[in-house]
């Protein structure tokens, strides 16, 4: 139940890359807000500036470093019953940005959080990439250290979906590499640099083939679309089918450790035993 005489949130999209992919309901939105949280503040005037548009509520900023804080702030001019339009620098607020904290604290006080729909990177990238789009899910960014990384990355080796990846520019090809690295490199990918702006560019190929052409370097905002898994057969629960799965795995690149967790969840038994297997038989050769 809507408590009476609380605010309305409502998180905007912003343009990707061209001003006039801009939905018609931002402008009217910017204009009449009592508070616009913004990314970056100077953007901001950037956009209203290229839009026309005058801002004749308080801008306020609101990122990464100061979402904690200026979220019960927020919130607080929301249940005095002000409209609280939040954008961030490109695309949708709350999806890998700024905006989340808001909108659970909206949710959990009874306020109206509403959208207005726009550009999105992730849809975008997926619409072009030539990959299969009936069922696909969005990972964000990667960690950036190597080996939290290569743990997401092993997470997802069975991941059926297309799955859409952010990257910043400058780690465009160790990702590219890690992925190649954990599924194998002939796995199917497409990497969307600067989407919709005028030097938009989509390359399509198997991941080893995206290492070679990211290493000559990457620029502009990156958004990375990646085939999911072939389906894989079920697997035997006798021991020469728990080999014989876990030696196929191997051979495709796969590490020995995720081969044996993959074989024994397509088995349906313990992992113990498919471990001792393959370690029992190493021991009697």
């Amino acid at each position: 139940m809507v408590t009476p005489d609380v605010g309305v949130l409502v998180l905007a999209a912003t343009p990707i890359g061209r001003v006039a992919d801009a939905p018609p309901r931002l402008a009217e939105e910017l204009a009449t807000a009592d508070v616009v949280a913004a990314e970056d503040t100077r953007r901001l005037r950037r956009l209203t500036n290229d839009l026309g548009v005058t801002v004749t509520g308080r801008i306020v900023s609101y990122f990464e470093g100061n979402e904690t804080a200026r979220t019960p702030v927020l919130l607080e001019a929301l249940l005095a019953g002000e409209r609280v339009l939040l954008v961030t620098d490109a695309g949708m607020p709350s999806v890998s940005d700024p905006g989340y904290r808001l909108v659970v604290a909206a949710v959990e006080h009874d306020v109206p959080v509403t959208a207005v729909p726009g550009p999105s990177a992730v849809l975008t990238a997926l619409a072009v990439s030539g990959l299969p789009v009936d069922r696909f899910c969005f990972e964000g960014f990667l960690p950036r250290k190597a080996g939290e990384r290569s743990r997401r990355l092993a997470e997802l080796l069975r991941e059926p979906r297309t799955m859409v990846f952010f990257e910043a520019p400058h780690r465009t090809e160790a990702a590219l590499s890690a992925m190649a690295e954990a599924w194998g490199g002939d796995r199917a990918a497409a990497v969307c640099r600067e989407l919709t702006k005028t030097h938009e560019e989509v390359r399509r190929g198997p991941l080893a083939d995206l290492v070679e052409w990211a290493a000559e370097g990457v620029r502009g905002e990156v958004t990375i679309v990646v085939a999911g898994a072939a389906p894989y057969a079920e697997v035997g629960s006798d021991p020469a089918s728990l080999l014989a799965a876990v030696a196929e795995l191997e051979a495709e690149g796969v590490r020995r450790k995720e081969a044996i967790v993959e074989v024994a969840r397509r088995a349906g038994v313990p992992k113990r035993e498919v471990y001792n297997l393959v370690h029992g038989g190493e021991r009697k050769t």
